[in-house]
């Protein structure tokens, strides 16, 4: 069995020895080189553009508007709404305007540097409440990209039920991807005349599908390659470099290279979303929930990107993993002039879980019960209704992670010596919400008698390369040495949907799984498993039937109600259990986190050792979202003013793992790549509150806020 053990990456050994091909690495000194002239006003008219000194520049081969380009000048996941160039307006700083082509990009930067743009100027839009109240609207059909509603039971009743109402604004900050490897790519044509794009990128199809139609070509006249891919996190979800790749190549028809620096990529690429979140619960004496009433504003900037599903899978999330009778969520996404926010691991639950699981906290304290008892009381278990009203009739482990976590947990007055301890939970549905997100894969016996797995699936670290093929090992029950794997190519593989929303390894694993028995069944009838050979069994059948086989995987949520997202938005969601604690230097306002028990139910554990690499992963980045991380507009420009943790910065962690097996995953599997991030930032703002007292309802809680808050303290005192 290859399922369950913890096999290391296939791409390991490329990587340590520094042989594993990023896109910046593909380039030679016969490549063009690309870069975007970008726009200095965050709201404005571009009334005369001059470019006459940069194309007067030796080595300056086009300089390309959006007039340049001959198909439709508009890309989005959702939205067909944000301009690979802009079209007479921009609407935030950053915004593409022209595309430099040069012979190299000493040359190509300098060019931009030379161009000139004479604006006339727009209000700016940089708050929600502006958007709501100014007669300026950053777009023309409205101040809203999305709003959406959650009804269950009774709110009012809800509340009259409690013998105790919590209630407080929590803020949350604009975070950037801050992957090691910056947005990068290269393009050219090949024998066919195809423009093939090799790019660092999470979702070859979909880049494949927005470049054909800004070129004007049909889809298989454009090709897309995953390059090793250096970090994505939802940043590389988006179009980034692929268009201006392809637009470049369209016209140039040479070879042309191209990646943003880290100022570029800052001022371009997509944030988590900033929410502001108005959080009311009810709770009777014995500590059950009576009800949630949540109210959630966003600034999604000026285009939508992913912005409708964060409106949604925040309001659908808001209760977090617990039963609550009677739920009002109202969740609402406004066009700003501020940068554009999309996709970013989690997609808005790590911002609900810092509200919610606040609020558990505080109501234990007023109760005079445990934080870990009051979540044992209301935990989500099978049988239970979601805040969407569906039923768990699948996994849904969380009760076991707060057993997993408790024996520490009860253990931590022991210890304390001057530390705080904090509990936070998580669940978070695996896929896309409500909406159909379907995988294809094709598995080939080859002529040599080797098996070829042809998935579309990005793997950007996480590690879905070596867990596809330990599915498909499993199914058809050969030796890893007969296996070859060829992924991330759009011209050998089906559409495998994107590497987000945790779905790789339940979507693609169960289309490879599909994949893998049709093989299998075909291996059985020509005698493989009565010891004939791979290559044996090719010559036998090749006349026969096609030796490449199909499978595919499409959830079967039946979706929600667009007035009361009332329904089954997943088949099945990850839950999770962590407890931080912390050390909180009063004089200074640090904080340190000292130590981290993680526990998460993942159905089933298909390669342990990545999904643990997977959670310390999530937890750095939870200590990044909770202590430091913030992008601030027109300030932040580069790592010397965003703080990232370090490797100092990391505590002791031990993970433990439920496996409360998913009747429709791959072997019970389901998925952690942001299951392991959500619950991190909750567990430390718990425990800064149990060191010190203070509560904490902004976050980054960095040195200088948490001084300010215990200065306070003092000053009531």
């Amino acid at each position: 069995m290859f399922v369950g053990r913890g096999l290391t990456k296939v791409d390991a050994a490329l990587k340590v020895a520094g042989k594993a091909a990023f896109s910046y690495d593909l380039k030679s000194d016969e490549m063009l080189f690309a870069c975007v002239f970008r726009s200095e006003r965050p709201h404005a008219r571009i009334e005369r553009i001059d470019t006459q000194a940069a194309l007067e520049l030796p080595g300056v081969l086009r300089i390309l508007s959006a007039s340049d380009i001959p198909g439709q000048n508009a890309y989005g996941a959702i939205r067909k709404d944000q301009p690979f160039l802009a079209d007479g307006i921009v609407r935030f700083v950053g915004e593409p305007i022209l595309l430099v082509i040069a012979q190299n990009e000493e040359i190509a930067r300098r060019a931009a540097g030379l161009i000139k743009v004479e604006y006339r100027e727009i209000q700016a839009i940089l708050t929600c409440a502006q958007a709501a109240e100014s007669p300026v609207q950053v777009r023309e059909e409205g101040r809203l990209l999305a709003f959406r509603t959650l009804r269950k039971g009774d709110i009012d009743r809800g509340f009259a039920d409690a013998d105790i109402v919590v209630e407080h604004t929590y803020t949350t900050q604009w975070v950037d991807h801050a992957f090691m490897e910056t947005e990068a790519g290269l393009a050219y044509r090949d024998d066919e005349g195809r423009i093939v794009i090799r790019s660092s990128t999470q979702n070859v199809h979909y880049k494949r599908s927005e470049v054909a139609r800004m070129l004007g070509l049909p889809e298989e006249r454009v090709r897309v390659l995953q390059a090793t891919t250096g970090g994505g996190f939802g940043g590389k979800l988006d179009v980034t470099v692929e268009g201006f790749l392809g637009l470049a190549v369209y016209h140039v028809k040479q070879p042309v290279m191209m990646r943003f620096t880290r100022e570029e990529s800052f001022l371009s690429n997509t944030k988590r979303h900033p929410l502001w979140i108005e959080y009311k619960t009810g709770f009777r004496k014995d500590g059950s929930i009576t009800a949630v009433r949540a109210n959630i504003t966003g600034d999604t900037g000026p285009y939508a990107s992913y912005g409708e599903t964060v409106c949604l899978r925040a309001a659908v999330h808001a209760t977090g993993p617990y039963e609550v009778p009677h739920v009002h969520a109202e969740s609402r996404m406004f066009f700003t002039n501020n940068p554009v926010s999309g996709a970013m691991r989690g997609f808005g639950i790590p911002q609900m879980a810092f509200a919610h699981e606040s609020q558990l906290d505080e109501a234990a304290s007023l109760l005079g019960m445990d934080p870990l008892d009051i979540r044992m009381r209301n935990a989500l278990r099978k049988g239970s209704l979601t805040a969407t009203s569906q039923v768990l009739a699948g996994s849904a482990g969380l009760l076991e992670t707060l057993k997993q976590v408790e024996p520490f947990w009860r253990q931590r007055r022991k210890k304390r010596q001057g530390n705080g301890f904090g509990l936070g939970c998580m669940y978070y549905g695996i896929g896309n919400t409500g909406i159909p997100n379907p995988a294809g894969a094709s598995v080939e016996l080859a002529e040599d008698g080797s098996v070829i797995l042809h998935t579309g699936a990005c793997d950007i670290g996480q590690g879905s390369d070596t867990v596809l093929l330990q599915i498909l090992l499993d199914t058809i029950d050969v030796e890893p040495r007969h296996v070859k794997l060829d992924r991330g190519d759009t011209a050998t593989s089906q559409d495998a949907g994107s590497t987000s929303a945790s779905r790789q390894t339940y979507i693609s694993g169960n289309a490879v799984h599909e994949a893998g028995l049709k093989l299998r069944a075909c291996l059985k009838q020509h005698g493989f498993y009565r010891g004939k050979s791979l290559a044996e069994i090719y010559r036998m059948a090749k006349d026969e039937v096609p030796l490449r086989f199909d499978g595919y995987f499409d959830p079967p949520a039946s979706g929600i109600d667009k007035e009361t997202s009332q329904g089954v938005p997943y088949v099945t969601y990850a839950f999770a259990t962590h407890m931080a604690e912390v050390e909180v230097e009063e004089a200074t306002g640090a904080c340190y986190v000292k130590k981290v028990h993680a526990s998460h139910d993942v159905g089933k554990a298909v390669n342990p050792l990545l999904i643990k690499g997977q959670i310390q992963g999530g937890i750095a980045m939870g200590i990044g979202f909770a202590l430091m991380e913030e992008f601030i507009p027109g300030k932040t420009t580069s790592f010397d003013t965003y703080y990232l943790p370090t490797s100092m910065d990391m505590p002791d962690i031990e993970v433990m793992l439920v496996e409360d097996a998913e009747p429709t995953g791959p072997f019970g599997a389901k998925g952690v790549g942001e299951p392991a991030l959500i619950p991190q930032a909750a567990s430390i703002i718990n425990a800064i509150t149990d060191a010190t007292g203070v509560g904490v309802y902004e976050l980054p809680c960095d040195i200088e806020r948490l001084k300010i808050l215990l200065e306070k303290r003092k000053e009531k005192k």
